[in-house]
């Protein structure tokens, strides 16, 4: 979403301040109401689908069951609203949902223009390109004259033409008025690339009559980062979405998982014993029970086990970690320590 207008950004700022006047904290409203609001895509593989029975799942979907399972101890207390890009983020300011869960980017108009805090980085993303295989490359630098099939007006082809200028790829652009018919395009071999995030690429093709015609290639020519955001006015809400998350990274690296973290809790090391509440008053901060991450871990999972269900080897999409590994695994995905 590309922010243009001021009076509008404006009109959003104001939007949400009135809404929060009236003194009730995120968290009261949540348990009020009885189940999160979470705004999710309207499916995008591996960050938030749903299937012919109305279960959602996805990277996005599981950032919303953990903080559920933080609050109510039940990861099933969600409600999913379906957002369209252009309508995520006045959802989210409008007091529609409670939190945007949505693969956006965290850039700095969004968080200097908006009266919004993206609370952590659950998935590090890049602008890639998907390419017809009949071309042979096995890298960005192997191409030297191609047709691109990209949506008007969008941040995407504007990364890609100054990306391609600069390093002197000679390129046409077929311009689609939407990311789908700009996908269509390429399946009917009207371009030979089309360019998104590069963990949608991985979706989009599967999607494909034939995914043996195209190729995602390694590397990417933008800077990514997704995110969870919430509104601006509540700090402990804040901390609470900004916590779920990093509870899940850091139990990977401590080694626990949905499967032995009843037995973790008996533990003598003491980085896990105030992980799973058992040493220090833990959710004294967030207003939650000291368990809160043990409940996160339990029902919905470690970072690892979260990223291999949605994206990795027990998913189709089959994607490598990458800079989404740990920290010490090679990877930069990192919590601050929970002390």
């Amino acid at each position: 979403m590309r922010i243009k207008h001021a009076g509008w950004i404006c009109l959003l700022i104001t939007t949400v301040y009135f809404a929060g006047s009236a003194g009730a904290t995120t968290k009261d409203g949540v348990i009020k109401r009885g189940f999160l609001l979470c705004g999710v895509s309207t499916g995008t593989a591996g960050f938030s689908t749903v299937d012919e029975q109305g279960n959602w799942s996805g990277l996005d979907v599981d950032i919303c069951r953990a903080v559920a399972a933080a609050i109510f101890e039940d990861s099933e207390k969600v409600k999913y609203l379906p957002l369209a890009e252009k309508e995520s983020f006045s959802a989210l300011l409008s007091g529609e949902v409670d939190i945007l869960s949505r693969n956006v980017t965290w850039t700095f108009i969004r968080d200097a223009a908006l009266a919004v805090h993206f609370t952590g980085i659950s998935y590090y993303d890049g602008q890639g390109l998907l390419v017809a295989a009949s071309l042979g490359a096995s890298r960005i630098s192997d191409l030297k004259k191609v047709r691109v099939c990209s949506q008007v007006g969008s941040a995407m082809e504007e990364n890609l033409e100054d990306y391609f200028t600069r390093n002197k790829i000679e390129f046409k652009n077929i311009v689609f008025e939407t990311s789908d018919l700009a996908v269509k395009g390429f399946s009917e071999s009207k371009c030979d690339l089309i360019t998104m995030q590069q963990s949608m690429l991985y979706g989009v093709r599967l999607g494909l009559p034939d995914p043996e015609i195209a190729v995602v290639l390694p590397g990417v020519i933008s800077k990514e980062p997704l995110g969870p955001v919430v509104r601006h006015g509540d700090d402990n809400w804040l901390d609470i979405v900004k916590w779920s998350l990093y509870a899940m990274i850091t139990a990977e690296e401590l080694g626990i998982n949905s499967t032995n973290v009843g037995e973790m809790i008996i533990n003598n090391n003491l980085a896990v014993k105030r992980l799973l509440g058992q040493d220090g008053s833990v959710g004294k901060g967030l207003g939650l029970k000291d368990d809160w991450a043990y409940q996160i871990i339990k029902q919905v999972g470690n970072y690892g086990e979260v990223f291999e269900r949605n994206f990795g080897s027990e998913s189709s999409l089959n994607v490598d970690r990458g800079l989404n590994n740990l920290w010490n695994r090679g990877g930069i995905q990192y919590s601050p320590p929970l002390r």
